[in-house]
């Protein structure tokens, strides 16, 4: 064993907690809503903000624990699920670069009732539910911002749900795509998002094979181009509107 595969090792078998730095110079320009806050908030948000690099089946967020930070995704990508203990397991949504997620929870001051878990190798940023509080209360532009986050959330579910009515599998791989790309949700993917067809595949529920023809079709339709390592969109609102028709 090499000398930095035994230190992942090592590192990996750590609790997240035990394995969390601070922001480090080029981690800032990940993290979108620093820009809206005042010189004294953004001060205390780098001090209280935590960074860990969590690998493939660590859970950040788990069904029935108590909320305490508010986290994004600064690379990676990561899935959220139900609890599998009580039936089948359930995919909700992928989670790319950008997201920042679980203010609802905290909000409500509930424990968590999904799971969040790395796919690869991901680094997340958690800030303290004191801190998000905090910020709430003293920043307009950061409540704009999060309250923007939990309208578009709550479109992209409505979409999902009406996905769910059609059992064509292109429009189930052509709505999560879709997902996936949300500019307001997601603002560090682009247009090409960093992702294995066996990703999607956990992400949509169907077979790595099958993924692989829906995603031919949507390049065959002109929505979508395959490239090493990613999918590069061509058209968002098309990808969003596939299989509209087969709900009338």
């Amino acid at each position: 064993m090499s000398k930095l595969s035994s230190t992942l090792q090592i590192s990996g078998s750590l609790p997240l907690i035990q394995r969390a730095r601070g922001v480090q110079a080029g981690d800032e320009h990940a993290i979108p809503w620093l820009d809206l806050l005042t010189s004294a908030q953004r001060e205390r948000a780098l001090i209280d903000l935590r960074l860990v690099d969590a690998l493939p089946g660590d859970a950040i967020c788990k069904v029935g624990r108590p909320a305490n930070y508010w986290f994004g995704v600064l690379d990676g990508l990561m899935k959220m699920s139900n609890d599998s203990s009580v039936g089948f397991s359930i995919t909700f949504t992928g989670i790319p670069p950008g997201a920042w997620f679980g203010e609802g929870t905290l909000l409500k001051r509930e424990p968590y009732r999904y799971n969040i878990e790395a796919l690869r190798r991901t680094v997340v940023a958690g800030l303290p539910a004191a801190t998000f509080n905090w910020l709430l209360e003293s920043s307009i532009p950061f409540n704009r911002y999060v309250m923007n986050q939990l309208n578009e959330r709550l479109s992209q579910f409505i979409a999902a749900r009406e996905a769910d009515r059609i059992s064509d599998p292109d429009v189930r791989v052509a709505r999560s795509l879709a997902a996936l790309f949300n500019p307001v949700l997601y603002p560090l993917v682009g247009d090409l998002l960093r992702i294995t067809q066996q990703e999607l595949a956990y992400l949509v529920g169907l077979s790595r094979q099958r993924v692989n023809e829906s995603l031919k079709a949507l390049t065959a339709a002109g929505f979508i181009r395959v490239e090493y390592g990613g999918l590069q969109v061509l058209d968002l609102a098309a990808l969003r509107r596939f299989g509209a028709d087969r709900l009338l």
